[in-house]
């Protein structure tokens, strides 16, 4: 069983917190760089005394120091789970798992869900890359860094798991139902799909945040997922 994190890519504070009045079953929940950007600490303050885990997803890509003070800050506020992205470089992922510690689960970003095999080719400089390998070299790394797992896509999650064994956690963002659009996510999945691929945590927006009935949306993902 994976659990279902709600992300939160809402315009604001009282857009999330009237969503999630909608989904009571809700336990995980993530925050972006928009509303974080809007909303603040004020924000993650008010989903933390609601009891709800928080995914902080800010990619955090920056020089080790920096990425760990960011860290700090976060473990400060009662986040659960954050990301870093891979390639920041090992030093990097180091200090930020050194920053996280026990309480603060650190995952590495990647190969974005956005991203296909040419357009990821052509952003690192390169003639051709396999996304699969890409990704499971990266994962090497994060592991090799000490953080808790890594973010992928589904296509990837199977690969990554046997890399990395039982233990560590592998979030998958673009899950979709059959009958959801993908919207500009290329690597997508299907709850089940997901899981029988290796994920642990399953990252859900639009097709909850769109849904007319959000908290039924919210119970079919997680059925699927378990």
């Amino acid at each position: 069983m994976a659990e279902i994190i709600v992300a939160l890519d809402l315009e604001s504070e009282l857009d999330a917190l009237r969503l999630l009045d909608r989904i009571p079953d809700a336990r995980w929940v993530k925050v972006g760089s928009v509303l974080m950007t809007r909303e603040g600490p004020s924000l993650l303050h008010e989903l933390h005394s609601r009891g709800l885990r928080i995914f902080l997803d800010l990619k955090w890509h920056d020089i080790p120091n920096t990425v760990a003070g960011a860290v700090t800050a976060a473990r400060s506020l009662g986040v659960a789970m954050a990301t870093v992205h891979s390639l920041g470089g090992a030093a990097m992922m180091r200090a930020a798992a050194e920053a996280g510690g026990d309480g603060l689960g650190l995952v590495a970003v990647t190969v974005l869900t956005s991203h296909s095999a040419e357009d990821y080719a052509a952003t690192v400089g390169r003639d051709r890359v396999s996304l699969l390998e890409e990704v499971g070299r990266l994962a090497d790394q994060a592991r090799a860094a000490g953080l808790r797992g890594v973010v992928c896509s589904s296509h990837e999650a199977s690969l990554v798991r046997q890399r990395l064994g039982a233990g560590p956690w592998i979030v998958v963002p673009g899950i979709r139902r059959p009958s959801d659009v993908s919207g500009d996510q290329v690597r997508t999945a299907t709850p089940a799909a997901a899981v029988e691929a290796g994920a642990t945590h399953l990252v859900v927006g639009r097709p909850i945040l769109t849904a007319p009935d959000p908290a039924e949306a919210f119970r079919e993902m997680a059925e699927a997922a378990g």
